[in-house]
Formats: C-alpha cells, structure tokens, sequence
C-alpha cells in the first residue's frame, strides 16, 4: 500500500498561501470542501466513513452531497449560479469532457498526477484526460465483463466453466437440451444490451478498433461490427438458449434476469452483466454469493486476451485551492480506496490496493480481474457516446439493439441504424 500523505509540492502551496502548522494536515485545519455525487443510502454512508479518514488526517471538514441519477442536472444549475462544488464524481467520460472543454474543470495539480501514475494502469489516466491534460481520478469502478450462474444447474448438466465463447455456446447447448434454457437476458432495459455487444466486440475487434468506433472514427457499417454482430447471433439466434427467447427477454428487465436465475421457481442457468449482480442477488434470492451464485470472466474470443469492460466514477475538481488539491490526492491514494473495500460493495482500479481488502473471495476476484486486465480495460463505450445514441431509452443503440435481439438475422439493416444513429448523435 502507498500510504497517503500531503506532498512536498502540496504543503509548498500550504506555505505560499501563509498557512501555518507543525504537520502537513496542520496546515489545512479549519476549511471546508463539498463534494457532490450519486451516491446515497448505504453506497453514501460507506463514502462518508472514506471521507473521514481524511478529514482525521487533515481537520478539512467535508460535506457530501447526493444528487441521484440528477447529478448531470444538479451540476449544471450550480455552476450556472456561480456555486459549484469543490469535487464531483462523475459517472459520465463525455460529461467531463465538456466540462473540461468549456473551461468549467480544473486539471488536477502535479501531486495528483503523480498518485495517478503510481496506482493505476495508463488506461485509467488516458479516461481521466481531455485534449491530452488530466482531469480526474477513478475512484470508484464497475466490472461489466461477467457472467453469473448457478453453480448447482451447471454441475447437474455436467457443464464445466466455458473459458472461450466456443464453449460458451456449447454450454448453452447442453443446458437447453437439458431443459433448462441457458441464458436470462434483460432485453427489456437497452443498457444491457449494449454491454453484450461492448464485451464480443472487445474481443472480436480489439482494444484500438474499441476506441475508434466509441469516437465514431469507424462507421457502424464496419465490417468489425458485421463481425461482432455475428458472433451474438450465435446466441441470440438460438430461441431455446435464452429464457423465454427474444420475445421473452424483450419483456425481461435487469433484476428480473437475475431472479430467474436465482430465485425460486428457477427459470434460467446464467445471466450476464456486472459485478453489481451479486447485490440483486443477496437482496432478492436466498442464493449465497460465491456457493450457489457465482461468476466466470467474459469468454474469450478467437484467443482474444483477457478484457474488461468498465464503468466508474470519476472525481473531478471544479476548485483548485491546497484543500481540493488534498482531497484529489486522497482519492488517488490506496488508503482512502481499501477504507470502502473492506466495507463491501467497492471495486477499485487503484491497482496498489491489497486483494485482502476486499471482505470476500467473489469481490477479490473481480477486483483482480479489472486490474489483472491492465491497459485491455475499455469504458463503457454507451457512456462514451452522446446520450442520443447511447443513453437513452427507446431511441439510439438500446433500440437498435432491441430490435436484432428481436431478429438477430436483421444484421445489415441494424448496423446501418446503428450508423444513422450514431452520425445523427456525433453531429449535434
């Protein structure tokens, strides 16, 4: 672990300003930072135990403020009224982005620059920058690339973990021959879909083709997407694989997915997406995370090497005093990141934090994987794009998509929608 502390170049600023002190949090005794997030509830209160090791350290007293799902619009009416925070935490890359172009962020200060480099793989500081100049810090991060079954349902059918997506499809096979279908998929909320295309075509076209077609730099006319798109076919094609087929699972929404795999009746053997599942999992199933539910990486594809899929939030800075300044460094740091660790509920792309922190062994595995993954870890490409077309429902991606998991034969006419949608949305 690199234990935090204040650097020489942040107390050097501590001096300039006149601030006195025999220590480096002497120094900041007395003032206040505002922090604005999503977060609430237990995510909240598990934040706020992170920000009290700071405060214990720096006697900076820090208030936190939950926006929800309205943080984009909160942020907007504060700066709009000359209010804004000290620190937010951002869930969305192209938010910042316009933040930043605008002139509305600070970029981090050196101190920060450096936590950044020393705890985490160049990908991590590549999405935290604009125009080449770092704005923010990933604290907080989603493992999107896993698959959740029921350990139980595989023994019986005789199915080992499939490791590449051949044995994924064959492992589909022999569960619906068996009477069980295979696959729960949540076609009913679009964002699901739009992570099964971001896993296959990360395996199938590759980190740099990855980053070209989020930036809309390839056409989704590209015969990589063709590719991508033929690859899920393989499973959306299937009716009897997928829980109710296509029309079932357009009718399925995401917690649902998850309960027909582990609830009681038992509908289904596996459900994709992120590490968040094990949460619906303990909150709606008497399934035990890591006994009856647990979780294989992503399958590879044609050998492709080992990938992940992310999302996460960002701390980004609208002040640049020494106090902000201290709080960002905090954020970067391992410390602050295993306090939320051991806690639960918390991946961190911070790879100095030790596997230990983590209070389990399905946590420590999926910490492991997005870290293990290095620089072949990819964000959310939706959330990259304009909300147009990749974040909103019924319209853009979530749509298209909808309607090839509805006709997953429909691959020319779904990647020229895809390419509509998506100049319309760069355009604007």
């Amino acid at each position: 672990m690199r234990p935090f502390t204040i650097t020489a170049i942040t107390t050097a600023a501590l001096l300039v300003a006149g601030c006195a002190g025999g220590t480096s949090g002497d120094g900041l005794r007395g003032q206040t930072v505002e922090v604005v997030g999503t977060w609430s509830g237990d995510e909240q209160a598990r934040f706020e135990q992170v920000i009290q090791g700071f405060e214990d350290k720096t006697g900076v007293k820090v208030t936190y403020t939950a926006a929800g799902d309205e943080l984009p619009t909160v942020l907007e009416t504060r700066l709009q009224g000359g209010t804004a925070p000290n620190v937010a935490l951002v869930a969305q890359p192209g938010l910042v982005a316009r933040y930043a172009t605008d002139g509305k962020l600070k970029p981090v200060g050196p101190s920060v620059a450096a936590a950044v480099d020393g705890n985490f793989a160049g990908v991590w500081k590549q999405l935290g920058s604009v125009n080449g100049r770092l704005y923010g810090v990933y604290f907080k991060a989603a493992n999107k690339s896993t698959v959740w079954y029921s350990n139980n349902t595989l023994a019986l059918a005789g199915v080992s973990v499939p490791k590449t997506w051949e044995e994924f499809i064959q492992a589909a096979r022999t569960l619906s021959d068996a009477g069980t279908p295979a696959v729960s998929v949540a076609g009913a909320d679009g964002w699901t879909l739009t992570d099964w295309f971001e896993n296959v075509y990360l395996r199938t076209a590759g980190p740099q083709n990855y980053d070209r077609l989020s930036k809309h730099e390839l056409p989704w006319t590209d015969p990589t997407v063709r590719t991508a798109l033929q690859t899920l076919a393989q499973l959306f094609g299937t009716p009897q694989f997928i829980e109710g087929g296509s029309a079932g699972a357009l009718q399925t929404e995401f917690p649902k997915s998850v309960t027909n795999v582990f609830g009681n009746p038992q509908k289904a053997a596996m459900v994709f997406e992120g590490d968040f599942v094990s949460g619906v999992i303990t909150s709606s199933t008497s399934a035990k995370v890591g006994a009856d539910a647990r979780f294989f990486p992503f399958p590879s594809v044609a050998g492709s090497k080992e990938a992940v899929v992310a999302g996460g939030d960002m701390a980004v800075q609208f002040q640049d005093d020494a106090a902000t300044t201290a709080l960002m460094e905090y954020l970067a740091s391992a410390e602050a990141a295993e306090v939320w660790a051991k806690l639960g509920g918390f991946l961190s792309p911070n790879k100095n934090v030790p596997a230990g922190s983590y209070p389990d062994d399905v946590t420590r595995e999926l910490a492991q994987q997005l870290v293990k993954a290095g620089d072949n870890v990819r964000f959310d490409m939706s959330d990259l794009a304009p909300a147009a077309f990749g974040g909103t429902k019924g319209a853009g991606e979530w749509k298209a998509l909808q309607d090839f998991l509805a006709d997953p034969s429909s691959i020319d006419a779904t990647m020229q929608r895809l390419e509509a949608e998506a100049a319309k949305a760069f355009a604007a």
